[in-house]
């Protein structure tokens, strides 16, 4: 395959179906530029900020989305299923699933006054959706917050000139908030600014590594990164989250931009096979791709997002399209060059697999990005790489901490912001330093995906009451909620095959809770179908 000829049609699809689905689904919810968004009717400061330029919370938006799922996750597909499979969901699932799963969200969330998706499913449904809900999506946060810490903090450990621009980017992102919203001054002339430092730290980064000893290392940086969770969930969105997301996406569009001219100056052709078989070690094709792909195609995390941070800031109806789908299908680029760096990056199969097995998934892009743009970036592709996904893995983290401190004093109206995010960072932090992270993680593969499944359903039932069809939402629910209920029943078996009791406690849980609010959205349904 022409990796060249592979990316112009990939964007091509993206394009039309941001063009033409897309903009059937935004005539569908009555999109209402001139009705006052929460972050105008809500202001408070803190949390209710509209932000300054679309862009500005779109830069935000993408950056808390994308993290590493759209490049480990295709990547893995890759290895086990081929690239073709990989990438017919990644376009297929990012246009019918994920960007209508996405702007729904955000949507809903907006007309419902920035609430999260948990607390708009009891004004849908009942008090004991919402309690369901909120519970699965704690479970859910906290686990993603110890994950992210750890391997970010990993990361810092193994490649110390990657430290400085990571942890830089903090201050020079509240220089850009004081800027913008204290000083007035315009947004170009601050994001210059903050680029211009932005690059002086990755420099800078390359001269001064900052590498701690290997006995204590690990804990130092998880308890500095926890302790930088808590500041950023705790101050005013606009001095630090938003703005510092929004300078990390254009490490992403600088890593989009060298994807791309790398691959129309290097050409290089696909070294692994299309399709290698239904079956693999990671399971069969169908559900196990599915749920493995996840963010590169749908995410129950984007709901969170789109609910939790985005829809609070939200300053136009009009931009809810660009931020909500646009960026989901940016993201789908963005696992598409995943899908040519690893496919392509490698002289075959059998290489690509024993990167995976020495480095895992994200060193194996980091090197197959380093091979596709030795023309554009020489011999600093794979440093730029790792430099740009750890960022994401940041901005993932600092939101997943704000969003789960939403969720929590939306569950406990008692707790204010102080006390809710000191529970979560103990909490995030001993998951993350007893390792118990490990045991866990196996399965919230699965757990995002039935988030997505959920949403999609609550989206539904939204609907009904609005007197609309549910065509757009329905058939993706179902999909979805058969496809993650199908891979946590064969995750089950192999639990109880291989006695690991715990794990399959959880799994059992999971599916407990996803079977719950099933029958409270089927109640829903035939409330609605009576009137």
């Amino acid at each position: 395959m022409n990796s060249t000829v592979f990316l112009i049609a990939c964007s091509a699809v993206l394009w039309l179906g941001y063009s033409v689905y897309g903009t059937r689904f935004e005539k569908f919810l009555g999109i209402d530029p001139a009705r006052p968004t929460p972050a105008h009717t809500k202001h408070d400061g803190i949390d209710y900020v509209p932000a300054k330029h679309w862009l500005v919370l779109f830069g935000h938006h993408f950056s808390a989305i994308a993290g590493a799922g759209p490049i480990v996750g295709p990547a893995i597909a890759v290895a086990f299923w081929g690239w073709g499979p990989a990438t017919l969901f990644v376009l297929a699932g990012s246009i019918f699933i994920g960007g209508i799963h996405d702007f729904g969200a955000l949507f809903l969330s907006v007309r419902h006054d920035g609430n999260s998706i948990a607390d708009v499913s009891q004004t849908l449904l009942s008090r004991t959706a919402r309690l369901i809900f909120s519970w699965f999506i704690l479970l859910a946060l906290v686990v993603v917050v110890a994950v992210f810490v750890y391997l970010c903090s990993q990361t810092f450990l193994i490649q110390p000139k990657i430290v400085l621009p990571s942890l830089g980017l903090i201050p020079v992102a509240m220089l850009f908030g004081f800027l913008v919203y204290r000083r007035r001054v315009k947004v170009a002339a601050a994001t210059t600014i903050g680029l211009a430092l932005l690059v002086a730290m990755i420099f800078l980064g390359l001269v001064f590594p900052i590498a701690l000893p290997q006995s204590w290392g690990m804990a130092a940086w998880v308890v500095v990164l926890l302790a930088y969770c808590a500041v950023a969930s705790i101050l005013p969105v606009n001095i630090l989250l938003q703005p510092r997301d929004y300078l990390a996406s254009y490490l992403l569009f600088f890593g989009i931009g060298a994807g791309f001219l790398g691959v129309f100056t290097a050409n290089p052709k696909f070294t692994t096979p299309a399709y290698i078989s239904w079956n693999s070690t990671e399971g069969a094709m169908w559900p196990m791709l599915f749920v493995t792909i996840a963010c590169g195609a749908v995410s129950g995390f984007h709901a969170l997002v789109s609910t939790g941070t985005s829809s609070k800031q939200i300053s136009d109806e009009a931009d809810i399209k660009r931020i909500g789908y646009g960026a989901m299908l940016v993201e789908a680029v963005v696992a598409i060059i995943a899908i040519i760096a690893v496919a392509a990056g490698f002289r075959d199969l059998g290489a690509f697999r024993a990167a995976m097995a020495k480095g895992g998934p994200i060193d194996a892009y980091g090197e197959g990005f380093g091979y596709i743009t030795r023309f554009i970036l020489g011999g600093y592709g794979s440093f730029i790489a790792i430099t740009t996904l750890n960022a994401f893995i940041l901005t993932t983290l600092d939101a997943a901490t704000r969003i789960t401190r939403y969720v929590l004093q939306e569950l406990f109206g008692t707790l204010n912001r102080y006390a809710a995010t000191l529970v979560i960072v103990i909490a995030s932090g001993w998951v993350a330093l007893s390792g118990n992270w490990q045991k866990i993680w196996p399965v919230f593969g699965s757990a995002n995906q039935l988030i997505a499944a959920l949403t999609l359903l609550v989206l539904s039932s939204w609907f009904l009451i609005q007197k609309k069809h549910i065509k757009f939402t329905f058939i993706p629910a179902v999909f979805m909620l058969l496809t993650t209920v199908t891979s946590l029943l064969v995750q089950l078996a192999a639990y109880f095959k291989g006695k690991d009791y715990f794990l399959l406690g959880v799994d059992i849980a999971l599916m407990a809770l996803a079977f719950a609010m099933v029958i409270d959205i089927y109640a829903c349904f035939k409330r609605l179908k009576a009137y």
